[in-house]
């Protein structure tokens, strides 16, 4: 679902995490710290992590510990909201494979 600058995904597989449940994640329009978090990060994976869990804010573990298939679906649906040079290089990443 989309509503001007956010995109809510429902996730196949909730995802737990300190106690709290997780079956959808909704992400904002990427902003310059999501950039910011992605550099503290080593890797394309999680730097991949690292700007979703920016952008849904909530904490990386709760991305990480993502079934692959919601993972792929969260890179796919939310490339709207990231912009041409993230989008692109979102597309080296796991979570950007076409499937």
């Amino acid at each position: 679902m989309t509503q001007g600058s956010t995109i809510t995904i429902r996730l196949d597989t909730p995802v737990s995490y300190n106690g709290e449940t997780f079956d959808a994640l909704t992400l904002r329009k990427l902003k310059a710290k999501d950039l910011v978090a992605a550099d503290l990060a080593t890797g394309d994976a999680q730097r991949a992590i690292a700007i979703f869990a920016s952008m849904a804010g909530v904490p990386v573990q709760v991305i990480e510990e993502l079934d692959v298939d919601d993972f792929e679906r969260l890179g796919a649906e939310a490339a709207p909201l990231m912009g041409k040079s993230a989008t692109a290089a979102m597309a080296k990443t796991p979570s950007g494979q076409a499937r």
